[in-house]
């Protein structure tokens, strides 16, 4: 009815409240079941507009894949046109190249098929915040690893060997996060419900944890710094590390506040400890 009045406010832009510092009302939430009496006062704030979840995911991790390739490729506004930098010698850097696309291929993937979102957009400013935080690191992590002076892993290929592996065990453990999580919203439903671990061995992580994807996501990137050697890879997973460790621990304590029956033995990221 709102959106009939103004049509420049339609749905996914405003914010319905109680009270104006209390929680925006959800989308499901039926007038007559609200704690008011006959008559209510309801608060509107226009969210500004806005962008699909999918829309955004597409964008950022889009630039990533092809900004790598730039320095991949050595493209001769990168490094110079000496011939001597127009390849590397050093075949993880190969592998860096294959690890790096796989990552935001399968997160691709997931956004196209696997991912349903609870909330369907964001503010539109936000995706220039994100794009220059995936982009940019993106490009610094390839400009060092892709260098014609970059020097590979000192303790060469066992350690890349340890590391590859770890790397595919935490993306199979992050993929397999996702699935489970989508799941549990098969019939459309955007109600919150506790996840649970499944049979596949990668998810009995929710046993401990209660966002296992973030974990597996930052054991991504550590396998990631192990491989390259890399201090700009290094300083791209501890901020990762943060960033999730915020968005781990707000889930966590929504999960508690939520349900009275959710498991306590879980932390929000890493077992027993975070």
């Amino acid at each position: 009815m709102f959106h009939k009045l103004y049509p420049r406010w339609y749905p996914a832009r405003q914010s319905i409240k109680l009270d104006p510092k209390g929680k925006s009302l959800r989308d499901e939430e039926i007038l007559q079941h609200l704690p008011v009496g006959t008559t209510a006062t309801l608060y509107f704030k226009d969210l500004g507009p806005q962008i699909g979840w999918t829309t955004v995911f597409l964008i950022e991790y889009t630039g990533p894949l092809f900004i790598y390739f730039l320095f991949y490729f050595r493209m001769p506004f990168v490094y110079g046109l000496d011939e001597r930098f127009t390849s590397s010698p050093h075949p993880v850097v190969n592998l860096a190249c294959i690890c790096h696309s796989f990552h935001y291929i399968k997160r691709l993937i997931e956004t196209i098929f696997v991912h349903r979102f609870s909330h369907g957009t964001m503010p539109l400013r936000n995706i220039v915040k994100n794009c220059l935080y995936y982009w940019g690191f993106a490009a610094w992590l390839a400009y060092y690893i892709n260098h014609p002076l970059y020097t590979p892993p000192s303790y060469g290929k066992k350690q890349i060997n340890f590391a590859v592996i770890m790397f595919l065990l935490c993306e199979a453990g992050n993929f397999s996060i996702h699935v489970a999580l989508s799941d549990l919203r098969r019939d459309g439903s955007k109600t919150r419900k506790i996840p649970y671990p499944t049979k596949n061995p990668f998810t009995w992580l929710f046993f401990f944890v209660s966002c296992p994807n973030y974990t597996y996501e930052v054991g991504t990137w550590i396998s990631f710094t192990v491989m390259t050697q890399c201090v700009p890879v290094g300083l791209f997973t501890l901020l990762c590390f943060i960033q999730m460790t915020i968005w781990a621990k707000d889930k966590h304590y929504t999960y508690l506040r939520e349900f009275k029956d959710y498991p306590s033995l879980r932390m929000p990221i890493i077992p027993f400890l975070l």
